[in-house]
């Protein structure tokens, strides 16, 4: 074969008329802001239906003509999860492909103030509930069908090196790594499921935003969780707050998302088990 019929060939092999994930349902936790609405834009633009947790990118999806359906509750309740999972099978008409546990947020503290709560509530939020959802979608994934399924664990560098104050969020992002390599070996060998992990560094969304800026999460019992970094510790950097970073600049809620659907779709078809580090060359 010459050289040009091979580049022909590939070529071919990488042009999707319809989308990537043309035909595939995909359900995308926390996708009501930041990575998580960027995750399902990206993703209705490669032609997978979506069910997701949040009305506004839902209106968004379908006025640019793709689809997707809203599924709003809680990841750390067992029936939202029911449900999640059921809709998301009656959207797909009888099938999933693909799941992004992508949903969460920080509650920072020191170790030795760290309440009970805190620890709780994040570790259930980061690594029991996208056991759950998974555990709950296995009827669908552990099919014969020829058809891709991907699941995609949302870490981070806090997961990978540990962070100061972060000792809940660290232990749950860590964690969901393994989780992630489990799903590979068990599901792999007789259903083709690839389950990778993505971790993100510092990316410019609400939890990596001023404090002072008001963004909340409001816990079930009323309680509100301040999300973001205090401005003086980031005036503490004395304006090199990104100096760790090779690119010197955080990343944007559309380059992390885009990582994500690049390891959903079938450019990425022979990785499997692996942790795709997502932070502008940060630590490595």
């Amino acid at each position: 074969m010459s050289a040009s019929k091979r580049v022909d060939q590939i070529a071919g092999h990488l042009n999707y008329p319809k989308g990537m994930l043309a035909g595939q349902v995909a359900i995308i936790t926390g996708s009501g802001q930041g990575i998580g609405a960027e995750c399902a834009r990206l993703f209705a633009n490669e032609g997978a239906k979506h069910t997701e947790k949040a009305e506004g990118v839902v209106s968004s999806i379908q006025s640019s003509g793709g689809q997707a359906i809203a599924v709003t509750g809680d990841v750390l309740d067992d029936a939202y999860i029911k449900t999640l999972i059921q809709k998301a099978a009656d959207f797909g008409n009888g099938k999933i492909h693909i799941i992004v546990n992508n949903a969460g947020y920080t509650w920072d503290g020191v170790i030795h103030k760290m309440t009970d709560k805190q620890w709780h509530t994040i570790v259930d939020l980061h690594a029991t509930a996208p056991f759950k959802i998974v555990r709950a979608a296995a009827p669908y994934f552990r099919v014969k069908d020829g058809e891709p399924r991907n699941i995609i664990n949302i870490s981070s560098t806090s997961g990978l090196h540990g962070n100061a104050g972060q000792i809940n969020y660290a232990l749950a992002k860590a964690g969901v790594t393994g989780v992630t390599k489990t799903i590979a070996k068990e599901w792999g060998p007789n259903f083709g499921v690839r389950a990778n992990t993505v971790a993100f560094g510092h990316i410019a969304t609400r939890l990596t935003a001023a404090k002072e800026a008001g963004a909340f999460v409001q816990l079930p019992d009323g309680e509100k969780v301040a999300l973001g970094i205090p401005q003086k510790q980031k005036e503490a950097a004395g304006g090199q707050e990104h100096a760790d970073i090779p690119l010197r600049r955080p990343g944007t809620a559309t380059e992390a998302a885009s990582a994500v659907l690049a390891v959903a779709s079938p450019l990425f078809s022979y990785v499997n088990g692996e942790t795709i580090k997502v932070t502008g060359g940060r630590a490595m």
